[in-house]
């Protein structure tokens, strides 16, 4: 798709355009393919890599910018980057039936791969096939949301297939070194915090190895510094405590 505009003279191409509706009107934004997506998951961070030109159209395709004074009643501002992000984060991307098909099944493909990364069956420690993942997705009658980074929807899909099937987040392995006055006392604030306690030593300090869920990680990071007042240490031994081989579903 090539587009002309004869007020700035560029011609845009392989465009993607991100409509919103504000105060009646309508407004569009010519963004690059396939960045839209990486913007609003966070993986894109540069504006300028996503939009084609920092411009609010009525008409993309016919090259008719925005009014001035209809942006400042539809938006509050005639900042045309600020609008651009507004209409980026909200608005509608227009693509094809056959786009959408292939950009749905790629984000189908994305969170089965970050579930299978982060989990494990939990009997047996060993992950899961990407594979497996899809097939338990499809049962479920997982329906991809474009709008959701896929960060977020496969912790959603993991929340649903618990219960269909035996699986968890894999756990962080962890050592702890803690002063021996403030040991006793945050051990007892750290205890509902830990899935496994492997090993525990109390002399001079407190020094434990154990297992946690990684969405506690920052929570336990940040007791430990505040109860110690920074003499406290934590250590990631390993991101994922796995079996080697994959799991098997009969």
């Amino acid at each position: 798709m090539s587009i002309f505009t004869p007020t700035n003279q560029i011609r845009l191409t392989n465009v993607a355009v991100v409509r919103a509706r504000r105060a009646g009107k309508r407004f569009e934004i010519a963004c690059y393919r396939n960045k839209v997506m990486g913007w609003r998951s966070g993986a894109e961070k540069d504006l300028d890599e996503v939009l084609q030109t920092h411009t609010v159209f009525v008409n993309v395709s016919k090259g008719q910018v925005a009014k001035k004074e209809d942006l400042v009643k539809a938006f509050g501002t005639d900042d045309q980057t600020e609008i651009c992000k507004m209409i980026l984060s909200k608005g509608e991307l227009q693509v094809s039936d056959k786009e959408r098909h292939t950009q749905l099944e790629q984000m189908f493909r994305d969170i089965a791969t970050i579930v299978a990364d982060k989990c494990v069956n939990p009997e047996t420690k060993r992950p899961y096939t990407v594979i497996l993942i899809e097939r338990a997705m499809k049962d479920i009658h997982y329906s991809v949301k474009p709008n959701k980074s896929t960060k977020q929807q496969a912790l959603e899909v993991i929340r649903q297939l618990k219960e269909t099937m035996q699986i968890e987040r894999a756990h962080m392995r962890l050592r702890f070194i803690l002063p021996a006055k403030e040991g006793k006392k945050l051990k007892e604030k750290l205890k509902p915090l830990i899935k496994v306690t492997e090993s525990e030593d109390f002399q001079e300090q407190l020094e434990m190895v154990c297992l946690i869920d990684p969405g506690c990680f920052r929570e336990i990071d940040e007791l430990i510094r505040s109860e110690t007042k920074g003499k406290g240490s934590l250590e990631v031994l390993s991101l994922k405590d796995v079996e080697e081989g994959d799991e098997k579903l009969e």
